[in-house]
């Protein structure tokens, strides 16, 4: 998978993507990242980038011509690397919201312009001309995209094969299923207190997975209800949220 950012902080960028699985897929050469950016195409001394907003108001918004342009290269260069048709994503509160499905779908593009805005917004014209997707990653407003993209970017190479030392992982992580994940237990067997559960010590395979199963339909159920209305329930999933509900119930 190629990437190209388009961002007034490209070591930002840089820096970030070269920690952890992202880090290490990127020098397996399992993604690659590029970086462009629009200051490189302003026309003044100044190498301006922004400027107030029509009809007035509080901030400032990008230009049109310089985050344009930027895009434009950052699609050429996709391009020169065999990438026909790379999918335009604009980081923004305004977006749909980020989700598993469409992290997944991501996923399987060959190549993807990340725009990261700042200041106040960007010009509506060159999400009108440019930009494919505008996403969220949430419910609130950082002071650019940068970050953003690069939580993108994360879940994105956790999906691609060969980046996780156990491909497991990315099948049974929170929202894979729909559900939020199950609770996780290490060593000690007994913390402050506190026990692993019996059943994860028991061996019993079927049984393990049955309780997981039901943890994770009573963590959804208390934390994310609107992920089970989405996903709708089996008949057995339907009576182990029921086991669960008798079991966490006072008294």
């Amino acid at each position: 998978m190629r990437v190209e950012v388009v961002t007034l902080f490209p070591e930002l960028v840089q820096s970030v993507a070269g920690y952890g699985i992202t880090g290490r897929a990127r020098a397996r050469g399992l993604w690659t990242l590029g970086t462009v950016n629009p200051r490189d195409f302003a026309t003044d001394r100044h190498r301006t980038v922004d400027d107030r907003p029509y009809g007035g108001g509080p901030g400032m918004v990008m230009l049109a011509e310089p985050l344009d342009k930027a895009i434009a290269l950052a699609r050429e260069k996709l391009r020169s690397e065999g990438v026909a048709r790379p999918q335009t994503v604009y980081l923004s509160p305004q977006g749909e919201p980020l989700r598993h499905e469409r992290v997944v779908w991501l996923a399987e593009q060959n190549g993807l312009v990340l725009v990261a805005g700042r200041y106040e917004g960007v010009d509506e014209r060159v999400l009108q001309r440019s930009v494919d997707l505008e996403v969220a990653v949430g419910d609130f407003v950082v002071s650019g995209g940068e970050l953003p993209a690069m939580l993108l970017i994360e879940a994105l190479v956790r999906q691609l094969p060969g980046a996780l030392n156990d491909a497991q992982s990315s099948v049974e992580e929170s929202f894979v299923a729909g559900l939020l994940d199950c609770p996780h237990y290490t060593r000690p067997e007994l913390y402050e207190g506190l026990a692993v559960p019996d059943v994860l010590l028991s061996g019993d395979h079927a049984k393990i997975a049955r309780w997981r199963l039901k943890q994770a339909l009573g963590r959804t159920w208390l934390r994310r209800p609107d992920l089970l209305a989405a996903r709708g329930l089996s008949g057995e999933e339907s009576r182990l949220l029921e086991e669960f509900k008798q079991e966490a119930a006072p008294g």
